[in-house]
C-alpha cells in the first residue's frame, strides 16, 4: 500500500480517529531530507506485506501548517515514524531503517492494537 497523504486538516480523522479501528503508522518527512527519501520506498514496500485491515500507512510532509503536527509530537528530526493506537502515540523511530527493522516495528505495534 502506498502511504495515504495527510495534512493538518485531515490528521485528526485519518490518523487519530482511524487508530481506534486499526494501527496507524505516520511517516513525518520532508522532501529535502535524504534519509526520508531512503525510508519512503522501504516502508511502502514492507507495508505491501500486510492487509489494509491490519494497519494504515500515512505520510505528512513537514512544511508550512503541517509543521504544527511535528511540533505537537516533539519531532526533532526527519524522518520520524510514529505508531498510533486508540488515538495515542505508542511507539516511534527516527531516520532511515532497513526493511527488517520496519517490519519488526509494524509487528510489535500490531500486537499493541489487539
Amino acid at each position: 500500500m502506498a502511504a495515504l497523504e495527510v495534512d493538518i486538516d485531515t490528521f485528526e480523522s485519518l490518523v487519530l480517529d482511524e487508530s481506534h479501528h486499526r494501527l496507524v503508522i505516520l511517516d513525518i518527512s520532508a522532501q529535502w531530507c535524504g534519509p526520508c527519501n531512503i525510508l519512503e520506498p522501504i516502508i511502502n514496500s514492507v507495508s505491501l506485506e500486510y492487509d489494509e485491515s491490519e494497519f494504515l500507512l500515512t505520510k505528512i510532509e513537514a512544511e508550512d501548517e503541517n509543521m504544527k503536527i511535528a511540533g505537537r509530537y516533539g519531532v526533532r528530526g526527519f524522518p520520524t515514524v510514529i505508531a498510533f493506537v486508540n488515538g495515542k502515540e505508542v511507539d516511534r523511530f527516527h531516520s532511515a531503517q532497513n526493511p527488517e527493522f520496519v517490519r519488526n516495528f509494524i509487528n510489535i505495534n500490531l500486537v499493541k492494537k489487539k
